[in-house]
């Protein structure tokens, strides 16, 4: 659709989507406050996204790649798939513990669009499993036999801790969820 770098009023628009579909959800904003605070018109907003659906499929696609950036960096500092893992799990406390953490904006949007034919929630389920296969490549090279396995685990104890990081304490909630990291990746590079 577009060459070259993204136009000053795309980015405005995505910007402001991106804050407040965190902050506020998805379907409870309307493309109306969108225009209004990303200071565009309607035919703007139509021209870059031709609906509101397209727009939250980019904002997860943009929340996707700052997730991913900050854990291929994390995986990249380190030399072993155990230290990787324990530095995957660190940037996650990171998140939780981040002034206005509001969960995650992939569980968050699951629960708006459960419908698994809809393109916001394919598109839940792309980063869903890039994470898994991150991870199982990781765990694979601490836990041969039971990789898989692990890395289920180990997505179940993010999502608990991103679910609890809103709800409660994130400090208490983010040294429960590294300590169960750590006994996950001790447990599975013992056998």
């Amino acid at each position: 659709m577009m060459r070259g770098a993204p136009s000053e009023a795309r980015q405005r628009l995505l910007g402001t989507a991106t804050q407040i579909f965190y902050a506020d959800g998805i379907h409870s904003v309307g493309v109306d406050r969108i225009v209004a605070e990303a200071k565009v018109t309607r035919a703007t907003f139509y021209r870059h996204f031709p609906s509101k659906d397209d727009l939250v499929v980019t904002y997860l696609q943009e929340v996707h790649q700052m997730e991913r950036s900050a854990i291929t960096a994390a995986i990249a500092a380190n030399t072993t798939a155990a230290d990787s893992l324990l530095a995957v799990a660190n940037t996650i406390a990171g998140m939780i513990r981040r002034p206005g953490f509001r969960g995650c904006a992939f569980l968050n949007a699951a629960a708006e669009f459960p419908d698994p034919t809809h393109p916001v929630h394919q598109q839940i389920i792309a980063h869903r499993q890039w994470f898994l296969d991150t991870l199982t490549t990781l765990m694979a090279q601490v836990a041969e036999d039971s990789s898989d396995a692990a890395a289920r685990h180990f997505a179940m104890l993010r999502d608990g801790a991103m679910a609890a990081g809103c709800l409660f304490d994130p400090a208490l909630v983010t040294e429960t969820f590294l300590r169960g990291i750590e006994g996950l990746v001790r447990i599975h590079g013992q056998r």
